[in-house]
């Protein structure tokens, strides 16, 4: 029956692309007047356009725009609303101009206050929460190939947003480039001015349009708007709604694109726990970055250090299965979705976190980005050290993407992990590889979008017939619904050792459905359900494992606050011991089974104002007992110098002998201070009485230069019950970009 599927799904899948490919969406009224004569991309919103005139003029970053070309420049108007409603015009009036020269473009923006007041800011951190700031937001496009690009930002008070677009529409704000902003707030509007060099980006050689995108978010007036009109139901950081940049002569070719990233570090660390001696450590590495071409980017590492990358939110852990933990590191960033983003969620055949978390990375070299009109390629080689009981290991990852019809792509992988010297007496794989091919639908509209994939994967002593998975998600959204299908097999013997599969030996069927109402009066912006059946089956005999039917009827108001009310069916037949405190002291036996319901009501507070906070609190069924929990948050922002907040959860587990009452309590207070917009501070306590452990973690960061830092970072893990202290570290590292 299994063998069967794919071919089914390939099938379902042909059809729904022959009706896409039928589609014709039409457009709206052009956002500025005049006509262009140059042939550009079908795209929605092609009738939008804005034209970067070309500069001779010193620009001055001042947020003034009193250079004559500033003066001439034909502006991009009457933006859209986006939220709560799309329905009509802004209320709130921007404008944005254009200018470029040899070295960089400009963008010249000018919002206009509706309501009287302060305007919400959070901090002068870079890459804010979207959220809670009022700002614009820049979605290029420089490749025309509507899923792939950059995004820049700033809000009220200056702080900048930067990041890369892969899917179409995600942001990954971790990685950042050399750019500048200046705005100037006055009583009716506020006004920001922002200079991106053309070699901070990668874009397409001889090419005079771009697409392009402007964002507004307006928080006293509760309105997000878009340039070129969004449908609601998106981001307006949606490819495939964006309008036309068109410059007045292709921007300029690339010449040597090399950056040098040189970093000097010290620290000084002991383990208390195991009675080491004090260590004491200083090293250098480097990074460098090369331009191949315009498109093509070769990235090298050195002996690379990641002591600055933010330490990760510690949780109640009552899963059987591996948690997820997000890259933070800048080395893999840059075009991650060539690599990172093969699969699902819970079947990614690489995940750069297995790289150098168990033994440190001596050096690594990466090349990505686009060749030719529709192939984008990524290869990355990675060597780590020997550590303790790991051996040098080095990581390879290729991959290779084909876009096809307007915005969908083809795209194979391949991972291969190697041990080097391994002894005779090694009891592990020598080496574990995987290969896979996907197919990524996406609908000129964005309504329809699929994914079929399928994977293998090669390690020795494993039957070959069940070291696969194949899997399909479609999702079709709409203003009023969104229908989600999706369908996973992993095979018994499936091994992604550079990947994330935190279980295998399954067949998954996930159907889930989403609606919303929009009333035309009243407190509510909308309302609606949600409803999922998540099952699980072994394949062969298709015996029912695990299965949640959730049902969710959730509230959003004008005051941008909401309310969920929750409800869940719980079934699970334990493929393997499990103790449901997951302290590994007793357990619930292999083949026994448990069913039961839960419920819960979250509800969220308006995000405008200063003092905001979160709150969730269920109770219920859970496997041979009960459970009640609360947990949420508060947050208090002093703008725009940073805020205080505070998470917390606590968990009590109703078990009978010999598990009786079982708590868990994790308290997690943040300080995060922006002195400027160039010096900050963040100073994170987390409480997590699971682990048993207090983590004291604080770090000072200064910009003193563009993309270049020092940073100073001190640690301490404590045993709550006594105060002694586990390990303590405190490191200084210094890195200044060349180029």
């Amino acid at each position: 029956m299994i063998k069967k599927i794919p071919v089914s799904i390939a099938i379902l899948l042909l059809l729904l692309s022959a009706t896409i490919l039928a589609e014709n969406p039409k457009s709206k009224k052009p956002g500025m007047q005049g006509k262009d004569s140059l042939q550009i991309n079908r795209t929605i919103n092609q009738d939008y356009k804005i034209r970067a005139a070309k500069t001779d003029e010193k620009i001055k970053l001042d947020g003034l725009f009193d250079e004559n070309d500033w003066l001439r420049a034909m502006p991009a108007r009457d933006f859209y609303m986006v939220l709560p409603y799309d329905t009509g015009h802004s209320a709130a009036k921007s404008e944005v101009k254009m200018l470029y020269d040899e070295k960089a473009f400009y963008l010249a923006v000018t919002f206009y206050d509706t309501l009287p007041g302060k305007r919400p800011v959070e901090s002068l951190r870079r890459d804010f929460t979207f959220a809670n700031n009022d700002n614009f937001l820049v979605f290029i496009d420089p490749f025309n190939d509507q899923t792939t690009g950059y995004s820049f930002g700033v809000n009220a008070v200056g702080a900048l947003w930067d990041g890369t677009i892969s899917g179409g529409a995600a942001s990954n704000l971790i990685w950042d480039c050399k750019w500048e902003a200046k705005t100037k707030n006055d009583s009716d509007k506020w006004t920001a001015e922002m200079r991106i060099p053309f070699k901070s980006v990668r874009y397409k050689r001889d090419v005079s349009h771009w697409n392009i995108q402007f964002s507004r978010q307006d928080l006293k007036l509760n309105e997000k708007s878009a340039w070129a009109p969004v449908p609601r139901q998106f981001t307006t950081s949606q490819l495939a709604y964006a309008g036309q940049l068109i410059w007045d002569t292709p921007p300029p070719k690339s010449g040597l694109k090399l950056s040098l990233i040189p970093y000097l570090y010290g620290s000084v660390s002991r383990n208390f726990e195991k009675q080491q001696a004090t260590i004491y450590r200083k090293d250098i590495g480097m990074d460098a970055k090369l331009g191949l071409s315009s498109s093509l980017n070769l990235d090298l590492t050195y002996n690379p250090d990641f002591s600055q990358a933010e330490v990760d939110d510690q949780v109640t852990n009552l899963e059987r299965f591996e948690l997820y933990f997000p890259e933070k590191r800048q080395f893999f960033l840059e075009n991650s979705d060539l690599f990172g983003n093969f699969g699902t969620s819970t079947t990614r055949p690489f995940f750069s976190r297995r790289i150098g978390l168990d033994a440190p990375v001596s050096w690594g070299t990466r090349l990505s980005g686009k060749i030719g009109k529709d192939w984008r390629v990524g290869m990355m080689d990675m060597q780590t050290a020997k550590e303790g009981d790991f051996l040098s290991r080095n990581f390879l990852v290729a991959s290779l993407q084909k876009k096809v019809f307007s915005r969908s792509n083809i795209g194979a992988i391949f991972v291969n992990k190697q041990q080097l010297n391994a002894p005779a007496s090694w009891e592990g794989n020598n080496y574990n590889r995987v290969v896979g091919l996907e197919y990524n639908l996406a609908s000129s509209n964005n309504f329809w979008n699929a994914k079929l994939f399928g994977q293998k994967s090669f390690s020795p002593h494993a039957n070959p017939a069940n070291e696969y998975t194949q899997g399909l998600n479609v999702i079709y959204s709409r203003k009023n619904y969104l229908i989600e299908l999706s369908q996973i097999y992993v095979g018994k013997d499936f091994n992604a050792e550079t990947g994330y599969v935190p279980r295998t030996d399954y067949f998954r069927v996930n159907p889930r459905i989403t609606t919303k109402f929009y009333p035309k009066q009243g407190p509510i912006e909308n309302h609606g359900f949600f409803v999922e059946s998540d099952n699980f089956y072994l394949p062969g005999n298709m015996k029912r494992t695990d299965q949640e039917v959730g049902l969710d009827y959730i509230f959003t108001f004008k005051s941008r606050a909401r309310l969920e009310l929750k409800s869940n069916y719980w079934y699970v037949w334990l493929r393997k011991d499990f103790d449901p405190t997951n302290l590994k002291a007793h357990y619930l036996p292999a083949s026994s089974s448990y069913d039961w319901l839960d419920g819960s009501i979250l509800y969220v507070s308006d995000n405008r104002k200063s003092f905001k906070y979160d709150f969730q609190t269920g109770y219920g069924g859970y496997f041979n007992g009960k459970r009640m929990f609360f947990q949420g948050g508060f947050n208090y922002r002093f703008q725009p110098f940073g805020y205080i907040s505070l998470i917390y959860s606590y968990n009590h587990l109703k078990l009978p002998t010999p598990w009786a009452n079982t708590g868990f309590w994790l308290v997690g207070p943040k300080l995060d201070l922006t002195f400027t917009s160039n010096l900050f501070l963040t100073s994170y306590v987390q409480y997590n009485q699971q682990a048993k452990n207090l983590n004291i973690n604080a770090r000072l960061q200064w910009r003193y230069k563009p993309v270049s830092d020092i940073f100073l970072v001190y640690t301490d893990n404590y045993f709550p019950e006594s105060g002694n202290v586990k390990n303590r570290a405190l490191v200084l590292k210094m890195t200044y970009w060349f180029n």
